[in-house]
């Protein structure tokens, strides 16, 4: 369920009988002819959707991230890594601070990873408090699948595109673009990667059938609840 769609009563009453949440983590970025929210789109819908049996309470979704290399495409948006860790920890802060005591972080950003290592320093912090942090994408299960359609996926190509991250009336390209050579993007500024990526696919085709989605978003949602469920220690 929602924060968004309860109140401080009943989250205190929640509170009673249970000391789950999630956080979801996203970015503001290209993601070639998708949402420049895919991220943040993709890592709170599986939080919500593997979440809703249980009944724990979903985070609204944290919007920006790290990801300073897609800086010379409009619309994305990047946090500094300081700037960021201090974001989690306030928030880890805050869910301690209201009795939550059993927390997953939904992350949908590969950039992100600051935020996992932050949680292990956290918890040295706060004993007694686990804090999980879930790459949804490349977890063992999901990712599995995705390499069982199609072995060259990657950001931007047909793995991020579903139903609930295209956009009405972009038609996406038919071809299978030749992977990247990450290392050596790794190596460019903001200007270098724009020219380097063209529309900003790493490479793949850029859309796979809506059956085959459902397949591994399926998965990434049994494979998410099962960190809800724990066990927690």
């Amino acid at each position: 369920m929602k924060i968004a769609e309860m109140n401080w009563s009943q989250v205190e009453d929640y509170l009673k009988r249970d000391d789950r949440c999630v956080v979801p983590l996203g970015s503001t970025e290209q993601h070639a002819g998708l949402s420049l929210s895919v991220d943040s789109i993709l890592a709170e819908k599986v939080a919500l959707d593997a979440a809703e049996p249980l009944g724990i309470p979903v985070f609204p979704v944290v919007p920006y991230g790290i990801t300073p290399y897609f800086l010379a495409y409009p619309g994305s948006i990047s946090l500094r890594i300081d700037t960021y860790t201090r974001i989690i920890r306030d928030i880890l802060d805050g869910l301690k601070i209201q009795g939550f005591k059993r927390i997953l972080l939904v992350n949908g950003h590969g950039g992100n990873s600051p935020a996992g290592s932050l949680a292990i320093e956290w918890m040295a912090d706060n004993p007694g408090i686990p804090v999980k942090f879930h790459n949804w994408w490349n977890a063992p299960a999901t990712f599995a699948k995705v390499q069982e359609i199609d072995t060259v996926a990657s950001h931007a190509s047909w793995m991020e595109n579903f139903a609930w991250t295209r956009l009405p009336g972009v038609t996406q390209p038919t071809q299978r673009k030749p992977m990247i050579d990450l290392t050596r993007m790794r190596y460019m500024d903001p200007a270098g990667v724009r020219t380097y990526l063209g529309d900003g696919n790493f490479g793949g085709y850029y859309e796979r059938d809506d059956a085959e989605m459902q397949a591994i978003w399926d998965i990434a949602v049994t494979e998410t609840r099962a960190l809800m469920e724990g066990p927690w220690s």
